[in-house]
C-alpha cells in the first residue's frame, strides 16, 4: 500500500494539533504521513524548490501572509502539482467562496469547527483509500 502525504497549511497551532489528532489513526496504520505547515509561503517556496510534496493538501483560507485561495492559485498553476486533490478548512462557508474554491480546483470543503470522524473519512475518501457510497457522495462536493 502507497504511503500518502498529507500537509495542513493552517496559522492556527492549535488547528494544526486538532488535525494530526483527527488523523491519527491513519498516521498509525501507516497509510499517511502528516505534515503540518503554519506558514503558506514558507510552504509554498519549499514545494517550488522539490523540498517537500503532499499527496493531499489541506487548507485554511484566512491566513495573515497569504490566503489559501491564493496559494492554492499558485500551486494550481504548476504542472507538477494541478491535478493533485486540496481540501479547504475553513471558518468560511458562503456560497461564493465555496464557488470560489471550485473554480480555483479545490475538491472538497470542510467548515470549523469540524466533526473528527468525517474529516478523516474526507481525507480517506480524497486519497481513494475508501470508496464513496451513495449516502456520502456530496461530502467531497464544494
Amino acid at each position: 500500500m502507497k504511503l500518502f502525504k498529507v500537509v495542513l497549511v493552517d496559522d492556527s497551532r492549535e488547528i494544526l494539533e486538532l488535525v494530526r489528532f483527527a488523523l491519527k489513526p491513519l498516521i498509525d496504520s501507516g497509510a499517511i504521513v502528516y505534515e503540518a505547515r503554519e506558514f503558506p509561503k514558507e510552504f509554498l517556496w519549499d514545494l517550488l524548490e522539490r523540498k517537500t510534496y503532499f499527496d493531499l493538501l489541506i487548507s485554511d483560507i484566512n491566513m495573515p501572509e497569504m490566503n489559501g485561495f491564493e496559494l492554492i492559485e499558485l500551486i494550481k498553476m504548476e504542472q507538477n502539482f494541478f491535478h493533485l486533490p486540496v481540501l479547504i478548512l475553513t471558518t468560511e462557508s458562503s456560497n461564493e467562496m465555496r464557488e470560489r474554491g471550485r473554480k480555483a480546483g479545490v475538491l472538497g470543503w470542510v467548515t470549523k469547527p469540524f466533526n473528527m470522524d468525517r474529516l478523516r473519512q474526507i481525507v480517506k475518501i480524497s486519497l481513494g483509500l475508501e470508496e464513496v457510497c451513495e449516502e456520502n457522495s456530496t461530502i467531497i462536493a464544494p
